[in-house]
Protein backbone atom coordinates (compact mmCIF):
# COMPACT_ATOMS: atom_id res chain seq x y z
CA UNK A 1 0.00 0.00 0.00
CA UNK A 2 1.40 3.71 -1.22
CA UNK A 3 0.88 6.52 0.66
CA UNK A 4 -1.31 8.06 -2.30
CA UNK A 5 -3.61 4.99 -2.03
CA UNK A 6 -3.63 5.24 1.88
CA UNK A 7 -4.98 9.25 2.08
CA UNK A 8 -7.00 9.00 -1.30
CA UNK A 9 -8.45 5.51 -0.53
CA UNK A 10 -8.37 4.03 2.94
CA UNK A 11 -8.22 6.75 5.71
CA UNK A 12 -11.02 7.96 3.78
CA UNK A 13 -13.27 4.92 3.78
CA UNK A 14 -12.55 4.52 7.18
CA UNK A 15 -14.24 8.45 7.72
CA UNK A 16 -16.69 6.91 5.68
CA UNK A 17 -17.66 4.28 7.44
CA UNK A 18 -17.69 6.15 10.56
CA UNK A 19 -14.80 3.71 12.05
CA UNK A 20 -13.78 6.14 15.22
CA UNK A 21 -10.80 4.09 16.42
CA UNK A 22 -7.14 4.87 16.51
CA UNK A 23 -4.28 4.59 13.73
CA UNK A 24 -1.15 3.60 13.87
CA UNK A 25 0.87 3.91 10.32
CA UNK A 26 3.64 1.15 10.10
CA UNK A 27 6.10 1.70 7.52
CA UNK A 28 7.78 -1.87 6.86
CA UNK A 29 11.35 -3.12 5.55
CA UNK A 30 13.39 -0.17 6.98
CA UNK A 31 16.34 -2.38 6.13
CA UNK A 32 15.89 -2.08 2.22
CA UNK A 33 15.65 2.09 2.32
CA UNK A 34 17.85 3.78 0.62
CA UNK A 35 20.17 5.56 2.91
CA UNK A 36 20.78 8.32 0.80
CA UNK A 37 17.57 9.41 0.80
CA UNK A 38 16.93 12.80 2.28
CA UNK A 39 13.66 13.17 3.67
CA UNK A 40 12.52 11.52 6.83
CA UNK A 41 9.22 9.52 7.37
CA UNK A 42 8.37 12.22 9.94
CA UNK A 43 8.93 15.01 7.29
CA UNK A 44 6.90 13.36 4.71
CA UNK A 45 3.73 12.05 7.37
CA UNK A 46 3.54 15.88 9.26
CA UNK A 47 1.08 16.85 6.67
CA UNK A 48 -0.95 13.72 6.19
CA UNK A 49 -1.27 13.52 10.24
CA UNK A 50 -2.10 17.18 9.72
CA UNK A 51 -5.02 16.37 7.58
CA UNK A 52 -5.68 12.85 9.48
CA UNK A 53 -5.98 13.59 13.09
CA UNK A 54 -7.41 10.23 13.78
CA UNK A 55 -3.27 9.01 12.62
CA UNK A 56 -1.85 8.43 16.22
CA UNK A 57 1.53 7.25 15.68
CA UNK A 58 4.01 6.75 12.71
CA UNK A 59 6.99 4.15 13.03
CA UNK A 60 9.28 2.61 10.72
CA UNK A 61 10.19 -0.77 11.60
CA UNK A 62 12.18 -4.00 9.96
CA UNK A 63 11.71 -7.39 10.56
CA UNK A 64 13.70 -8.97 8.58
CA UNK A 65 16.41 -6.39 10.55
CA UNK A 66 14.72 -6.59 13.75
CA UNK A 67 14.39 -3.03 14.28
CA UNK A 68 11.68 -1.27 16.02
CA UNK A 69 9.30 -4.18 15.70
CA UNK A 70 8.86 -4.19 19.77
CA UNK A 71 8.10 -0.72 19.55
CA UNK A 72 5.68 -1.33 17.04
CA UNK A 73 3.49 -3.44 19.34
CA UNK A 74 3.96 -0.91 22.26
CA UNK A 75 2.21 2.10 20.36
CA UNK A 76 -0.38 -0.34 19.11
CA UNK A 77 -1.43 -1.94 22.69
CA UNK A 78 -1.05 1.72 24.08
CA UNK A 79 -3.44 2.72 21.47
CA UNK A 80 -6.00 0.47 22.88
CA UNK A 81 -5.08 0.73 26.43
CA UNK A 82 -5.00 3.86 26.84
CA UNK A 83 -7.28 5.85 24.01
CA UNK A 84 -6.56 9.27 23.02
CA UNK A 85 -10.11 10.22 21.36
CA UNK A 86 -12.38 9.89 24.19
CA UNK A 87 -9.68 12.67 26.08
CA UNK A 88 -8.55 14.83 23.41
CA UNK A 89 -9.82 16.48 20.29
CA UNK A 90 -7.15 16.43 18.18
CA UNK A 91 -9.07 18.66 15.27
CA UNK A 92 -9.22 21.53 18.03
CA UNK A 93 -6.13 20.24 20.03
CA UNK A 94 -8.38 20.61 23.30
CA UNK A 95 -9.43 18.12 25.90
CA UNK A 96 -12.88 16.53 25.05
CA UNK A 97 -15.71 17.99 27.60
CA UNK A 98 -16.14 14.70 29.41
CA UNK A 99 -12.64 14.52 30.27
CA UNK A 100 -13.01 18.28 31.87
CA UNK A 101 -15.65 17.22 33.28
CA UNK A 102 -13.80 14.19 34.73
CA UNK A 103 -11.11 16.15 35.69
CA UNK A 104 -13.09 18.90 37.55
CA UNK A 105 -14.70 16.01 39.93
CA UNK A 106 -11.28 15.12 40.86
CA UNK A 107 -9.73 18.72 41.34
CA UNK A 108 -12.98 19.52 43.56
CA UNK A 109 -12.26 15.93 45.26
CA UNK A 110 -8.79 16.67 46.17
CA UNK A 111 -9.50 20.22 47.22
CA UNK A 112 -9.73 19.41 50.64
CA UNK A 113 -9.85 23.31 52.20
CA UNK A 114 -12.19 24.00 49.31
CA UNK A 115 -10.72 27.20 48.39
CA UNK A 116 -10.20 26.45 44.63
CA UNK A 117 -6.73 25.79 44.18
CA UNK A 118 -4.73 22.67 45.12
CA UNK A 119 -1.62 23.36 47.16
CA UNK A 120 1.41 21.16 48.05
CA UNK A 121 0.26 19.13 50.55
CA UNK A 122 -2.92 18.54 48.51
CA UNK A 123 -0.77 17.90 45.05
CA UNK A 124 1.37 15.58 47.70
CA UNK A 125 -1.77 13.74 48.24
CA UNK A 126 -2.97 14.08 45.01
CA UNK A 127 -0.04 11.82 43.61
CA UNK A 128 0.37 9.15 46.02
CA UNK A 129 -3.34 8.74 45.67
CA UNK A 130 -2.84 7.76 41.76
CA UNK A 131 1.12 6.80 41.66
CA UNK A 132 1.97 5.66 45.60
CA UNK A 133 5.01 8.02 45.46
CA UNK A 134 5.48 11.69 46.91
CA UNK A 135 5.98 14.63 44.96
CA UNK A 136 9.32 16.15 46.39
CA UNK A 137 9.34 19.59 47.40
CA UNK A 138 11.25 20.61 43.93
CA UNK A 139 9.07 18.85 41.87
CA UNK A 140 6.61 20.68 43.22
CA UNK A 141 7.76 23.80 42.54
CA UNK A 142 8.72 22.82 38.81
CA UNK A 143 5.26 21.49 38.10
CA UNK A 144 3.67 24.97 39.14
CA UNK A 145 6.63 26.90 36.99
CA UNK A 146 6.07 25.01 34.29
CA UNK A 147 2.37 25.63 34.22
CA UNK A 148 3.03 29.21 34.72
CA UNK A 149 5.03 29.48 32.20
CA UNK A 150 2.63 28.85 29.77
CA UNK A 151 -0.71 29.50 31.35
CA UNK A 152 -0.59 32.04 33.91
CA UNK A 153 -3.98 31.87 35.42
CA UNK A 154 -3.31 28.31 35.95
CA UNK A 155 -1.29 29.03 39.63
CA UNK A 156 -2.43 31.54 41.97
CA UNK A 157 -1.31 32.58 45.78
CA UNK A 158 -2.69 29.15 46.90
CA UNK A 159 -1.80 27.18 44.14
CA UNK A 160 -2.43 24.71 41.03
CA UNK A 161 -6.01 25.97 39.67
CA UNK A 162 -8.85 24.07 37.71
CA UNK A 163 -7.00 26.16 34.74
CA UNK A 164 -3.60 24.34 35.88
CA UNK A 165 -4.61 21.62 36.41
CA UNK A 166 -6.49 20.86 32.75
CA UNK A 167 -3.53 21.98 30.78
CA UNK A 168 -1.12 20.13 33.15
CA UNK A 169 -3.09 16.85 31.75
CA UNK A 170 -2.92 18.39 28.01
CA UNK A 171 0.90 18.65 28.07
CA UNK A 172 0.99 14.59 29.38
CA UNK A 173 -1.12 14.12 26.53
CA UNK A 174 0.81 16.41 23.75
CA UNK A 175 4.02 14.61 25.05
CA UNK A 176 2.47 11.39 24.44
CA UNK A 177 2.20 10.09 28.73
CA UNK A 178 -1.80 9.82 28.32
CA UNK A 179 -1.18 6.77 30.29
CA UNK A 180 -0.36 9.36 33.04
CA UNK A 181 -3.83 11.04 32.29
CA UNK A 182 -5.82 7.45 32.33
CA UNK A 183 -3.99 6.57 35.44
CA UNK A 184 -5.56 9.52 37.09
CA UNK A 185 -8.86 8.82 35.76
CA UNK A 186 -8.93 5.50 36.66
CA UNK A 187 -8.15 5.49 40.08
CA UNK A 188 -11.27 7.66 40.34
CA UNK A 189 -13.68 5.18 39.31
CA UNK A 190 -14.04 6.65 35.06
CA UNK A 191 -13.53 3.61 32.65
CA UNK A 192 -12.68 3.71 29.16
CA UNK A 193 -15.58 5.77 27.83
CA UNK A 194 -14.88 8.40 30.83
CA UNK A 195 -18.76 6.99 32.94
CA UNK A 196 -17.89 6.05 36.48
CA UNK A 197 -17.99 2.44 37.41
CA UNK A 198 -21.70 1.22 38.84
CA UNK A 199 -20.24 0.19 41.94
CA UNK A 200 -19.28 3.78 42.84
CA UNK A 201 -22.75 4.94 42.49
CA UNK A 202 -24.41 3.90 45.98
CA UNK A 203 -28.25 4.48 46.28
CA UNK A 204 -29.87 5.32 49.42
CA UNK A 205 -30.16 2.60 52.11
CA UNK A 206 -33.21 0.88 52.50
CA UNK A 207 -35.05 1.93 55.98
CA UNK A 208 -38.24 0.67 57.57
CA UNK A 209 -40.67 2.95 57.92
CA UNK A 210 -40.18 3.71 61.57
CA UNK A 211 -36.41 5.05 60.74
CA UNK A 212 -35.52 8.29 60.00
CA UNK A 213 -32.27 9.40 57.97
CA UNK A 214 -30.63 12.51 58.35
CA UNK A 215 -26.95 14.38 57.96
CA UNK A 216 -24.24 14.29 60.17
CA UNK A 217 -23.03 17.87 61.41
CA UNK A 218 -19.42 17.19 59.41
CA UNK A 219 -21.65 16.55 56.05
CA UNK A 220 -23.75 19.68 57.02
CA UNK A 221 -20.52 21.68 57.41
CA UNK A 222 -19.06 20.17 53.97
CA UNK A 223 -22.53 21.22 52.10
CA UNK A 224 -22.15 24.84 53.61
CA UNK A 225 -18.32 24.63 52.27
CA UNK A 226 -19.57 23.99 48.97
CA UNK A 227 -22.63 26.38 48.68
CA UNK A 228 -20.08 29.02 49.28
CA UNK A 229 -17.64 27.89 46.90
CA UNK A 230 -20.48 27.96 44.35
CA UNK A 231 -22.09 31.37 45.40
CA UNK A 232 -19.86 33.72 43.72
CA UNK A 233 -22.17 36.77 44.47
CA UNK A 234 -22.04 36.53 48.00
CA UNK A 235 -26.11 36.89 47.83
CA UNK A 236 -26.88 33.54 49.85
CA UNK A 237 -28.22 31.95 47.56
CA UNK A 238 -27.63 29.79 43.83
CA UNK A 239 -28.39 31.53 40.64
CA UNK A 240 -29.12 29.32 37.66
CA UNK A 241 -25.68 29.45 36.60
CA UNK A 242 -23.91 29.03 39.80
CA UNK A 243 -26.06 25.69 40.24
CA UNK A 244 -24.94 24.42 36.95
CA UNK A 245 -21.66 25.11 37.77
CA UNK A 246 -22.31 22.79 41.39
CA UNK A 247 -23.56 20.12 39.95
CA UNK A 248 -21.30 20.09 36.36
CA UNK A 249 -19.39 17.39 38.11
CA UNK A 250 -22.21 15.23 39.07
CA UNK A 251 -21.62 11.89 37.05
CA UNK A 252 -23.39 11.90 33.97
CA UNK A 253 -25.31 8.42 32.27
Amino acid sequence: MTLTRLTTYWLLELRHLEVRVPVILVGCKLDLRNPQEQMSMEQVMAPIMHRFREIQTCIECSASAQVQVPEVFHYASKAVLHPITPLFDQETQSLQPRCIRALKRIFTLCDCDMDGALNDEELNKFQVECFNAPLQPEEIVGVKRVVHERKPEGVNDFGLTPEGFYYLHTLFIERERIETTWSVLRKFGYDDGLKLREDLLVLPSKRFPDQSMELTSEAIEHLKGIFRINDRDNDGALQPHELDNLFSTAPQK
